[in-house]
């Protein structure tokens, strides 16, 4: 990119990214305890917690990792975003009201460990115990993943070291989250899932408006493997065709939901039972769009890049395709670098999303389940937030060292 380009989609980053810090000290002053700062003291309107649980799950997995896939292996790798979305539809009509009544009766419960103590009467608290480790050291890998998609961003937008670029991705995260906590943390993610979906539909259109439509050809010139018809056929894998169970074990990722707590406790901080119901409407039609369309570009994204092929000897990762693809588009066909760099803050978006719920619930495990329940009973509430914040920070760092390695894969890690 020349030097205006480059200007030009670092304005719209900074911008981006001022924005968060800023929301986050706006809430800041509005957390008093911690049940403001693990569930917004329960008063989340049904938009922002229908696209603040779905960004927060998709992650930089939705636009860097499920579209590289495909690039490089075709649309047979779609069956795991199948998956998904018959988990999110599951998740949202089965459990959501259900969960958001229970907490409330199984004395109050803020965090998921915490409700299932209550909601089966474990006095020996082996369920908040165990339930709390695996959420900490699982996550922790989740988180690394967020982190390691915005190194990948930055070194792959304006060149940056990548451990320069994740140290950054990293300290914003990490500032609005330990300032504000749930509702800073929603807030951010209703913005970023809605310029996640705004980038999602406009690319792919662009896209396949500058070739023409003329996808068939330049994917078989591609050198796909079983030519451009295996490619596209669900049941294939290159040249060969699909086992019953490989299908099965990739829609098996949707089970998850039914226990991903980054996503259930926006379940739980629903207003009422009246804006849940407006909550599952939205969260549905905009993961149906939101899969279908990532998919759709690591197939365009094949075709319209071509002649560069993405994975081979110095081009960039296949996860890269939804960032090659806006540059190409934005700042060489369209001249529009300030629009690009809006739509790359998309992806950032996707990643921001993802980490920064993961490390409040991180942290939630941490002070209120195992050190309040465990180490210091009698802590108020203010100690707990403060001792939040400290787990917040400790999270994040654990998770930079985690993400260190540039050649990690952000599918590999999140399918950890």
């Amino acid at each position: 990119m020349s030097g205006g380009t480059l200007t030009a989609v670092l304005a719209a980053f900074v911008i981006y990214l001022l924005l968060m810090i800023i929301i986050g000290a706006l809430y800041m002053k509005k957390t008093n305890n911690s049940e403001d700062y693990f569930l917004g003291g329960r008063g989340l309107s049904g938009w922002i917690a229908a696209l603040s649980a779905q960004a927060s799950d998709m992650s930089g997995w939705l636009l860097m990792g499920l579209p590289g896939t495909i690039y490089a292996l075709g649309t047979g790798q779609s069956w795991i975003a199948i998956g998904l979305l018959l988990g999110t539809i599951f998740n949202w009509v089965c459990i959501s009201s259900r969960l958001r009544r229970y907490t409330i009766t199984a004395n109050n419960s803020l965090t998921l460990p915490e409700f299932f103590e209550n909601r089966f009467r474990d006095k020996k608290r082996i369920l908040l115990l165990i339930s709390s480790i695996v959420i900490v050291i699982f996550f922790l890998v989740y988180t690394a993943s967020a982190l390691a998609a915005g190194g990948k961003l930055f070194n792959s937008v304006f060149g940056l070291d990548y451990h320069i670029a994740l140290a950054i991705g990293a300290a914003v995260i990490l500032i609005y989250t330990f300032m504000g906590g749930f509702m800073a943390v929603c807030t951010t993610d209703f913005i970023q899932g809605t310029l996640m979906l705004i980038g999602l539909l406009v690319v792919p259109i662009v896209a396949y408006v500058l070739m023409d439509g003329n996808i068939i050809s330049l994917l078989n010139q591609s050198g796909v493997e079983g030519g451009a018809d295996g490619y596209l056929n669900f049941f294939s894998n290159g040249t060969r065709s699909y086992s019953a169970v490989e299908i099965i074990s990739q829609l098996a990722w949707g089970l998850g939901y039914c226990g991903m707590p980054h996503i259930l406790t926006r379940f739980m901080a629903i207003r009422n039972e009246k804006e849940l119901k407006k909550s599952r409407v939205i969260a549905i039609i905009w993961v149906v769009i939101s899969l279908g369309a990532a998919c759709v570009i690591g197939v365009f994204g094949r075709a319209y890049l071509y002649p560069t092929l993405l994975g081979t000897d110095g081009a960039a990762s296949t996860e890269n395709v939804f960032i090659e693809m806006i540059i190409k588009i934005f700042t060489q066909d369209l001249a529009l670098p300030f629009i690009g760099g809006l739509f790359l803050c998309g992806i950032l978006a996707a990643i921001m999303s993802t980490a920064d719920s993961q490390l409040l619930v991180t942290a939630s495990s941490v002070s209120e389940d195992l050190y309040h329940n465990f180490v210091s009973k009698d802590a108020d509430s203010g100690k707990i937030l403060k001792i939040s914040r400290i787990t917040v920070l400790v999270v994040a760092v654990l998770a930079f060292l985690i993400a260190w390695d540039p050649n990690s894969s952000i599918m590999g890690l999140v399918s950890n």
